[in-house]
Parts: C-alpha cells; structure tokens; sequence
C-alpha cells in the first residue's frame, strides 16, 4: 500500500524518534504528510532530526529533548506539542532502555532504571497524551519486544518491563477504547542498522548464524517496522485495538531460541573471563 500523503494534515508524536527503529517511524510518517513532533533525551539528536523530517515532507516538524522518566518534562512537552500543532492523531511510544545483565549479577539501581525508562516511560508518555488525543480517531502504538513474552537470558529487567507494557497497551485499549482511541503495540524482529542489532550480533559471522534462524530468510528493515505503524494507524485498522502485532519474518515462532541462549553464553563466559 502507498501511504504517500495518507496521513496529510494530521499530528503525529514519536517519543524516542531520533535514532533507530522509532527515527525510521517518524520518517515514514513525514513522508506521508504529517505535522510531525519527536522527542528524545539528546537536543542534538532532536534537531537533526527535525531536520531529516522537513526535508522528507512533513507539514511542519518540531522536537524537544527531555527524559521519559521525568513526568512532569513529559507533560510540559505534551502540552507544547499540543499547543503547536493541536489534537494528536498518531502517538507513538518507542523509548527504551536495555542492555545484557544477569540477574545475579545486576544491582537493584540497574534493574529499576530500564523499569522506569522502558515501564514507567510509557505509561508517563500514555498519561501525558490523553488530554491532547483526537477523540474518537487517534491510534497510540506502543513499541515493545518479545521479552514481553518469551524469557530472555540476560534480560530479566526487560522482560519484566516489557510484559508491562504490553499489558498497558491491552488495559488502556479497554479503557480508552469507550473514547474513540485505539492502543496497540508493535514488536520489531531482528532490524538492520539498529543499536539493539550491532550489540546482539557485532560481527559478520554472528550476523549470518542469526540471520538462518529467521524463517523469511532476512533481518528487517527500519521500514518494515514503520510499515506496521503506518498501517495500525491508518484507517485501515479502524477496528484493530489491543493488538500485540510481531514484525519478525515469524522468528519469534522459535521462541527466544539462539538469540537468547548467545546473550546467556556471552554473559557467562565474561564472568568466568572477570574469575
């Protein structure tokens, strides 16, 4: 389907869209035509992006830097956001924190943190919006990931974040369902370019091992994932709401499988390198 100017006119927040997955999102939802606002905890990171998203074809592209744990920053740019560019049609809730731990092995302050990023960032982001969500018509789109679901070595503080929030995202489509306002998530597979893919596979041979276990017989592409958001939020899902949606060239049909018995290996060996 071509999304070229589907989305003309309407407002469209990315928490998170400066980089990766979430700064592909926002650029397909420019080129589709939207008045775009993005977020993330790097002014820096903000502005080109603002940039990036004039030049693709939003109506008009704004941003502000602030950090997802911090409620009250998340309400105060919400409420500029509105001011700026009115009612929201589209949000998308992308900020995340990870990296492999074992559980025996990471400090308390260390679990909390991806908690309060991954966790309590959303729910921060979700509560934020509500007052400024189009009503009825507006799609929020939480992106999450299989830890939500499939156990992960090394990632217990993920798992534990993301199963939260996905089960917002099943909650909040009741709740706000009444409203107009449609809550999904979307889980991105194994993407290209990605911070999340150069940590898990860092070499060329690791990448190709990984890359049989998928069943499409290919990584993902930022697009592929931006194609599902566009879709959750089109009018084409006008009646798709409390959706778990996995973008994986049905890898995750393995389980966690050899992504999370590497982490687990990775993780052991460094401890028994450390003695």
């Amino acid at each position: 389907m071509d999304f070229t100017d589907t989305f003309a006119g309407m407002t469209v927040i990315v928490i998170g869209g400066t980089s990766g997955i979430n700064r592909g999102i926002a650029e397909a939802f420019a080129a589709a035509g939207a008045r775009m606002a993005v977020a993330s905890r790097s002014q820096e990171k903000v502005d080109d992006t603002v940039a990036s998203l004039s030049a693709l074809g939003a109506q008009e592209g704004i941003g502000l830097a602030f950090d997802v744990r911090d409620a009250d920053a998340v309400a105060d740019a919400m409420k500029a956001f509105h001011e700026r560019l009115g009612e929201f049609d589209v949000l998308v809730s992308g900020a995340a924190g990870n990296f492999p731990a074992l559980a025996s092995e990471m400090s308390v302050n260390a679990f909390r943190s991806v908690i309060e990023i991954d966790l309590m960032g959303t729910i921060h982001v979700m509560k934020a919006a509500y007052p400024h969500l189009k009503r009825p018509g507006s799609s929020i789109i939480n992106i999450s990931a299989p830890q939500s679901w499939l156990p992960y070595e090394g990632q217990a503080h993920v798992c534990a974040a993301k199963a939260g929030v996905d089960q917002i995202t099943r909650t909040l489509a009741l709740e706000w369902g009444q409203e107009g306002i449609r809550v999904n998530s979307v889980v991105p597979g194994f993407i290209e370019g990605t911070e999340g893919a150069d940590r898990l596979a860092p070499t060329e041979k690791a990448r190709e091992v990984l890359g049989r276990d998928i069943p499409l017989g290919r990584w993902g592409r930022p697009r592929d994932v931006a194609n599902a958001c566009l879709f959750l939020a089109s009018d084409m899902a006008e009646y798709i709401s409390g959706t778990v949606l996995s973008v994986d060239g049905a890898l995750y049909q393995r389980g966690s499988g050899l992504a999370g018995k590497m982490i687990g290996d990775m993780l052991r060996q460094a401890k028994q390198a450390d003695g």
